[in-house]
Protein backbone atom coordinates (compact mmCIF):
# COMPACT_ATOMS: atom_id res chain seq x y z
CA UNK A 1 0.00 0.00 0.00
CA UNK A 2 3.07 2.84 1.06
CA UNK A 3 4.20 1.63 -2.58
CA UNK A 4 1.37 2.22 -4.21
CA UNK A 5 0.58 5.65 -2.96
CA UNK A 6 5.09 6.69 -3.52
CA UNK A 7 4.13 5.77 -6.96
CA UNK A 8 0.81 7.93 -7.03
CA UNK A 9 2.95 10.64 -5.38
CA UNK A 10 5.97 10.06 -7.71
CA UNK A 11 3.93 10.26 -11.04
CA UNK A 12 1.74 13.56 -9.47
CA UNK A 13 5.25 15.42 -8.68
CA UNK A 14 6.44 14.41 -12.21
CA UNK A 15 3.17 15.39 -13.88
CA UNK A 16 2.98 18.52 -12.13
CA UNK A 17 6.31 20.78 -13.88
CA UNK A 18 4.63 19.68 -17.28
CA UNK A 19 1.08 21.42 -16.90
CA UNK A 20 2.98 24.67 -15.46
CA UNK A 21 5.03 24.77 -18.73
CA UNK A 22 2.15 24.80 -20.65
CA UNK A 23 1.26 28.42 -19.32
CA UNK A 24 2.55 31.17 -21.82
CA UNK A 25 4.88 32.95 -20.03
CA UNK A 26 4.34 37.00 -20.81
CA UNK A 27 8.11 39.20 -20.33
CA UNK A 28 8.56 42.56 -20.12
CA UNK A 29 11.16 43.36 -22.53
CA UNK A 30 11.13 47.31 -23.03
CA UNK A 31 8.66 50.19 -21.20
CA UNK A 32 7.64 53.48 -21.61
CA UNK A 33 7.53 53.80 -25.31
CA UNK A 34 5.49 56.53 -26.99
CA UNK A 35 2.82 54.36 -29.20
CA UNK A 36 4.92 51.75 -30.23
CA UNK A 37 3.92 50.56 -33.70
CA UNK A 38 5.80 47.53 -34.82
CA UNK A 39 8.85 45.02 -34.29
CA UNK A 40 11.44 43.72 -36.85
CA UNK A 41 13.62 41.09 -36.08
CA UNK A 42 17.13 41.85 -37.39
CA UNK A 43 19.07 39.08 -39.28
CA UNK A 44 21.91 38.03 -37.07
CA UNK A 45 20.27 38.87 -33.85
CA UNK A 46 18.86 42.27 -32.24
CA UNK A 47 14.99 44.06 -32.68
CA UNK A 48 13.88 47.17 -34.01
CA UNK A 49 10.65 48.87 -32.70
CA UNK A 50 8.97 52.26 -34.09
CA UNK A 51 7.31 54.82 -31.88
CA UNK A 52 4.64 56.51 -33.38
CA UNK A 53 6.10 59.79 -32.61
CA UNK A 54 9.03 59.48 -34.59
CA UNK A 55 11.28 57.12 -32.13
CA UNK A 56 13.24 54.11 -33.50
CA UNK A 57 14.97 51.98 -30.89
CA UNK A 58 17.64 48.91 -31.05
CA UNK A 59 16.95 45.76 -28.44
CA UNK A 60 20.18 43.95 -27.81
CA UNK A 61 19.65 41.61 -24.87
CA UNK A 62 18.69 44.13 -21.69
CA UNK A 63 20.18 46.95 -23.64
CA UNK A 64 17.87 49.50 -25.36
CA UNK A 65 19.28 52.11 -27.47
CA UNK A 66 17.96 54.58 -29.60
CA UNK A 67 18.49 55.08 -32.93
CA UNK A 68 19.36 58.74 -34.53
CA UNK A 69 18.71 59.45 -38.44
CA UNK A 70 15.36 58.92 -38.44
CA UNK A 71 13.09 61.29 -40.73
CA UNK A 72 10.85 64.00 -40.10
CA UNK A 73 7.20 62.31 -39.68
CA UNK A 74 3.87 64.12 -39.45
CA UNK A 75 3.30 63.13 -35.84
CA UNK A 76 -0.82 64.19 -35.58
CA UNK A 77 -3.75 62.28 -35.40
CA UNK A 78 -3.48 58.53 -36.47
CA UNK A 79 0.18 59.99 -38.30
CA UNK A 80 3.55 59.38 -37.18
CA UNK A 81 6.02 56.51 -37.77
CA UNK A 82 4.79 53.18 -38.46
CA UNK A 83 6.29 49.83 -39.47
CA UNK A 84 9.93 49.12 -40.01
CA UNK A 85 11.12 46.06 -42.26
CA UNK A 86 14.74 44.57 -42.69
CA UNK A 87 15.98 44.13 -46.27
CA UNK A 88 16.29 40.22 -46.97
CA UNK A 89 19.56 41.13 -47.56
CA UNK A 90 20.44 42.52 -44.49
CA UNK A 91 23.16 40.79 -42.97
CA UNK A 92 24.99 41.88 -46.06
CA UNK A 93 23.62 45.35 -47.10
CA UNK A 94 22.46 46.61 -43.48
CA UNK A 95 18.80 48.02 -45.40
CA UNK A 96 16.13 48.86 -43.81
CA UNK A 97 12.68 50.23 -44.79
CA UNK A 98 10.27 52.40 -42.63
CA UNK A 99 6.87 53.48 -43.50
CA UNK A 100 5.26 56.87 -41.75
CA UNK A 101 3.21 60.03 -42.47
CA UNK A 102 4.88 63.21 -44.09
CA UNK A 103 3.79 66.19 -44.72
CA UNK A 104 1.38 68.18 -43.31
CA UNK A 105 -2.37 68.24 -42.21
CA UNK A 106 -3.18 69.83 -45.51
CA UNK A 107 -1.58 67.75 -47.34
CA UNK A 108 -0.15 64.31 -46.67
CA UNK A 109 0.13 60.62 -47.65
CA UNK A 110 2.08 57.04 -46.44
CA UNK A 111 5.97 57.29 -47.61
CA UNK A 112 8.28 54.95 -47.23
CA UNK A 113 12.23 55.47 -46.46
CA UNK A 114 15.69 53.37 -47.38
CA UNK A 115 18.30 53.53 -44.84
CA UNK A 116 21.28 51.66 -44.23
CA UNK A 117 21.75 50.80 -40.39
CA UNK A 118 25.37 51.16 -38.57
CA UNK A 119 25.22 50.12 -35.34
CA UNK A 120 22.81 52.88 -33.75
CA UNK A 121 22.38 55.40 -36.56
CA UNK A 122 20.73 55.46 -39.91
CA UNK A 123 22.75 56.47 -42.61
CA UNK A 124 21.27 57.12 -46.54
CA UNK A 125 18.09 57.43 -45.50
CA UNK A 126 16.30 57.78 -49.19
CA UNK A 127 12.28 58.10 -49.60
CA UNK A 128 11.62 55.55 -52.06
CA UNK A 129 7.90 55.87 -52.51
CA UNK A 130 4.93 58.24 -51.46
CA UNK A 131 1.83 57.88 -52.41
CA UNK A 132 0.83 60.93 -54.11
CA UNK A 133 -1.30 62.97 -54.60
CA UNK A 134 -1.27 63.86 -51.52
CA UNK A 135 -4.39 64.14 -49.03
CA UNK A 136 -5.25 65.96 -45.95
CA UNK A 137 -6.61 65.00 -42.77
CA UNK A 138 -4.01 63.01 -40.05
CA UNK A 139 -6.51 59.51 -40.52
CA UNK A 140 -6.44 56.30 -42.61
CA UNK A 141 -2.68 55.82 -43.67
CA UNK A 142 -2.29 52.07 -43.83
CA UNK A 143 1.38 51.55 -43.76
CA UNK A 144 2.00 48.08 -42.91
CA UNK A 145 5.11 46.46 -45.30
CA UNK A 146 6.24 42.81 -46.30
CA UNK A 147 8.24 41.65 -48.62
CA UNK A 148 7.42 38.60 -51.27
CA UNK A 149 9.40 35.97 -52.24
CA UNK A 150 11.01 37.75 -55.33
CA UNK A 151 11.75 40.79 -52.89
CA UNK A 152 9.50 43.02 -53.89
CA UNK A 153 7.84 45.31 -51.69
CA UNK A 154 4.32 45.64 -50.44
CA UNK A 155 3.04 48.72 -48.43
CA UNK A 156 -0.54 49.34 -47.24
CA UNK A 157 -2.31 52.69 -47.63
CA UNK A 158 -5.19 53.45 -46.02
CA UNK A 159 -8.70 55.60 -47.97
CA UNK A 160 -8.19 58.88 -45.73
CA UNK A 161 -11.46 58.47 -44.04
CA UNK A 162 -12.76 61.76 -45.98
CA UNK A 163 -11.84 60.11 -49.48
CA UNK A 164 -13.40 56.10 -49.03
CA UNK A 165 -14.28 56.64 -52.79
CA UNK A 166 -10.92 56.67 -54.51
CA UNK A 167 -10.05 53.24 -52.75
CA UNK A 168 -11.80 52.21 -56.22
CA UNK A 169 -9.94 54.14 -58.24
CA UNK A 170 -7.00 53.40 -60.00
CA UNK A 171 -5.74 56.80 -60.46
CA UNK A 172 -5.53 57.02 -56.79
CA UNK A 173 -3.12 55.71 -54.42
CA UNK A 174 -5.74 55.76 -51.78
CA UNK A 175 -7.31 52.39 -50.23
CA UNK A 176 -4.74 50.12 -51.86
CA UNK A 177 -1.55 47.69 -51.70
CA UNK A 178 1.05 49.31 -53.08
CA UNK A 179 4.13 47.38 -54.54
CA UNK A 180 7.46 48.26 -55.84
CA UNK A 181 11.11 47.37 -56.30
CA UNK A 182 13.72 48.45 -53.17
CA UNK A 183 14.26 51.33 -55.02
CA UNK A 184 10.81 52.62 -55.26
CA UNK A 185 10.63 51.73 -59.12
CA UNK A 186 7.47 49.87 -60.82
CA UNK A 187 7.79 45.86 -61.34
CA UNK A 188 6.68 45.68 -64.84
CA UNK A 189 4.80 42.64 -63.78
CA UNK A 190 2.22 44.48 -61.41
CA UNK A 191 -1.58 44.06 -62.69
CA UNK A 192 -2.76 47.47 -63.74
CA UNK A 193 1.32 48.63 -65.40
CA UNK A 194 -0.43 48.79 -69.28
CA UNK A 195 -3.78 50.21 -67.88
CA UNK A 196 -3.99 53.75 -69.86
CA UNK A 197 -4.38 55.99 -66.31
CA UNK A 198 -3.70 53.82 -63.88
CA UNK A 199 -0.72 53.96 -60.54
CA UNK A 200 1.55 51.08 -61.79
CA UNK A 201 2.27 50.49 -58.14
CA UNK A 202 -1.34 49.35 -57.28
CA UNK A 203 -1.22 45.22 -56.63
CA UNK A 204 -5.20 45.29 -55.14
CA UNK A 205 -7.55 47.95 -54.23
CA UNK A 206 -11.13 48.25 -52.68
CA UNK A 207 -9.45 48.62 -48.83
CA UNK A 208 -10.28 50.85 -45.72
CA UNK A 209 -7.45 51.07 -43.81
CA UNK A 210 -5.31 47.93 -43.60
CA UNK A 211 -3.08 47.56 -40.61
CA UNK A 212 -1.53 44.19 -41.12
CA UNK A 213 0.31 42.17 -43.63
CA UNK A 214 1.74 38.93 -43.76
CA UNK A 215 3.14 36.51 -46.33
CA UNK A 216 3.01 32.85 -45.33
CA UNK A 217 5.83 30.93 -47.57
CA UNK A 218 4.33 27.50 -46.90
CA UNK A 219 1.27 28.33 -48.47
CA UNK A 220 1.86 31.24 -50.69
CA UNK A 221 -0.12 33.21 -49.56
CA UNK A 222 -0.24 36.94 -48.45
CA UNK A 223 -2.34 37.43 -45.59
CA UNK A 224 -4.11 41.07 -44.88
CA UNK A 225 -6.46 42.55 -42.40
CA UNK A 226 -8.47 46.03 -42.25
CA UNK A 227 -10.53 47.97 -39.90
CA UNK A 228 -14.11 48.50 -40.91
CA UNK A 229 -16.41 51.66 -40.02
CA UNK A 230 -19.13 50.21 -37.76
CA UNK A 231 -18.59 46.81 -37.64
CA UNK A 232 -16.85 44.93 -40.94
CA UNK A 233 -13.21 44.48 -39.97
CA UNK A 234 -12.03 42.01 -42.49
CA UNK A 235 -9.54 39.45 -43.10
CA UNK A 236 -8.63 38.99 -47.01
CA UNK A 237 -6.02 36.68 -48.67
CA UNK A 238 -4.43 39.24 -51.57
CA UNK A 239 -4.07 38.36 -54.85
CA UNK A 240 -2.87 40.69 -57.45
CA UNK A 241 -5.03 42.90 -59.24
CA UNK A 242 -8.08 41.59 -57.33
CA UNK A 243 -11.39 44.50 -56.06
CA UNK A 244 -11.68 43.78 -52.47
CA UNK A 245 -15.00 45.90 -52.11
CA UNK A 246 -14.36 49.15 -50.34
CA UNK A 247 -16.71 50.98 -50.00
CA UNK A 248 -19.06 49.71 -52.87
CA UNK A 249 -19.30 46.52 -50.75
CA UNK A 250 -18.95 46.16 -47.04
CA UNK A 251 -20.65 44.45 -43.83
CA UNK A 252 -20.30 47.75 -41.81
CA UNK A 253 -22.18 50.83 -41.20
CA UNK A 254 -21.39 54.25 -40.98
CA UNK A 255 -20.23 55.52 -37.54
CA UNK A 256 -23.10 57.20 -37.14
CA UNK A 257 -25.43 54.24 -37.78
CA UNK A 258 -26.21 54.88 -41.77
CA UNK A 259 -26.01 52.81 -44.32
CA UNK A 260 -22.35 53.03 -46.18
CA UNK A 261 -23.48 50.50 -49.32
CA UNK A 262 -26.72 48.64 -49.92
CA UNK A 263 -24.38 45.95 -50.75
CA UNK A 264 -22.47 43.14 -48.65
CA UNK A 265 -21.08 41.35 -51.34
CA UNK A 266 -20.38 42.90 -55.24
CA UNK A 267 -19.92 40.82 -58.09
CA UNK A 268 -16.26 40.69 -59.16
CA UNK A 269 -15.33 41.81 -56.33
CA UNK A 270 -13.54 39.62 -53.28
CA UNK A 271 -15.33 38.04 -50.21
CA UNK A 272 -13.27 38.64 -47.00
CA UNK A 273 -12.64 35.14 -45.38
CA UNK A 274 -13.47 36.58 -41.94
CA UNK A 275 -15.30 39.22 -40.76
CA UNK A 276 -15.79 40.75 -37.55
CA UNK A 277 -18.77 42.77 -36.29
CA UNK A 278 -18.59 44.18 -34.16
CA UNK A 279 -15.45 45.40 -34.87
CA UNK A 280 -12.31 44.14 -33.05
CA UNK A 281 -10.15 46.99 -34.52
CA UNK A 282 -7.39 44.72 -36.08
CA UNK A 283 -3.45 45.80 -36.17
CA UNK A 284 -0.71 43.62 -36.60
CA UNK A 285 -0.78 40.57 -38.51
CA UNK A 286 1.71 37.24 -37.80
CA UNK A 287 1.23 34.09 -39.74
CA UNK A 288 2.66 31.49 -36.94
CA UNK A 289 5.53 29.51 -38.10
CA UNK A 290 7.97 27.96 -35.35
CA UNK A 291 8.33 24.97 -32.79
CA UNK A 292 7.06 26.73 -29.38
CA UNK A 293 3.76 26.48 -29.87
CA UNK A 294 3.41 23.54 -32.33
CA UNK A 295 -0.63 23.70 -32.36
CA UNK A 296 -0.63 27.41 -33.90
CA UNK A 297 1.13 26.47 -36.85
CA UNK A 298 -0.14 28.30 -40.04
CA UNK A 299 -2.65 30.14 -37.87
CA UNK A 300 -2.66 33.60 -38.18
CA UNK A 301 -2.13 35.75 -34.99
CA UNK A 302 -3.99 39.25 -34.99
CA UNK A 303 -3.75 42.01 -32.46
CA UNK A 304 -6.96 43.36 -31.11
CA UNK A 305 -7.10 47.43 -30.21
CA UNK A 306 -10.70 47.19 -29.22
CA UNK A 307 -10.80 44.00 -27.14
CA UNK A 308 -6.98 44.41 -25.76
CA UNK A 309 -5.55 40.91 -26.97
CA UNK A 310 -4.20 38.83 -29.07
CA UNK A 311 -6.92 36.91 -31.68
CA UNK A 312 -5.61 33.70 -33.34
CA UNK A 313 -7.34 32.59 -36.10
CA UNK A 314 -7.12 28.51 -36.68
CA UNK A 315 -6.70 28.39 -40.64
CA UNK A 316 -7.10 24.81 -42.76
CA UNK A 317 -4.44 24.11 -45.14
CA UNK A 318 -5.99 25.84 -47.42
CA UNK A 319 -6.75 28.75 -46.20
CA UNK A 320 -9.93 28.72 -44.64
CA UNK A 321 -11.44 29.64 -41.18
CA UNK A 322 -11.81 27.06 -38.86
CA UNK A 323 -12.44 29.00 -35.85
CA UNK A 324 -11.11 31.55 -33.07
CA UNK A 325 -9.24 31.76 -30.11
CA UNK A 326 -8.62 34.47 -27.40
CA UNK A 327 -5.60 35.17 -26.11
CA UNK A 328 -2.96 36.98 -23.79
CA UNK A 329 -6.00 38.96 -22.71
CA UNK A 330 -4.14 39.36 -19.05
CA UNK A 331 -1.90 41.70 -20.50
CA UNK A 332 -5.15 44.25 -20.44
CA UNK A 333 -3.94 46.48 -23.52
CA UNK A 334 -4.50 47.72 -26.84
CA UNK A 335 -2.69 45.38 -28.92
CA UNK A 336 -0.67 47.26 -31.88
CA UNK A 337 1.65 44.99 -33.26
CA UNK A 338 2.49 41.01 -33.27
CA UNK A 339 5.43 39.12 -34.66
CA UNK A 340 6.49 35.95 -34.85
CA UNK A 341 10.84 35.57 -33.51
CA UNK A 342 12.34 33.71 -35.15
CA UNK A 343 12.84 31.14 -32.04
CA UNK A 344 8.74 30.81 -31.96
CA UNK A 345 8.24 33.08 -29.58
CA UNK A 346 5.42 35.57 -29.64
CA UNK A 347 6.38 39.52 -29.26
CA UNK A 348 3.11 41.92 -29.11
CA UNK A 349 3.16 45.81 -28.56
CA UNK A 350 0.97 47.29 -26.08
CA UNK A 351 -1.18 50.47 -27.82
CA UNK A 352 -0.21 53.87 -25.22
CA UNK A 353 1.66 56.68 -24.45
CA UNK A 354 3.75 54.47 -21.89
CA UNK A 355 3.52 51.23 -24.09
CA UNK A 356 5.98 47.80 -23.58
CA UNK A 357 7.38 45.18 -25.93
CA UNK A 358 6.25 42.02 -24.53
CA UNK A 359 7.51 38.64 -25.58
CA UNK A 360 5.03 35.47 -24.96
CA UNK A 361 6.85 32.02 -24.64
CA UNK A 362 6.84 28.69 -23.14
Amino acid sequence: MRRLKALILALLAAAAPVAASAEPRVELVASNLNHPWSIAFLPGGGVLVTERDGGLHRIEGLRMSRVSGVPKVFNQGQGGLFDVVADPGFQQNGLVYLSYAHGTNSANGTRIARAKLVGNSLLEVTPIYTATPLKRGAVHFGGRMAFLPDGTLLVTTGDGFDFREQAQRLDSPLGKVMRITTDGKVPQDNPFVAEAGALGTIYSRGHRNPQGLAFDPVRGVLFEHEHGPRGGDEVNMIRPGRNYGWPVATKGLDYSGATISPYRRYQGMEDAILVWTPSIAPSGLAVYRGTMFPDWNGDLLVGALVDKEVRRIRLSADGKVLGQESLFRSVGARIRDVRVAPDGAVWITTDDPKGKVLRISR
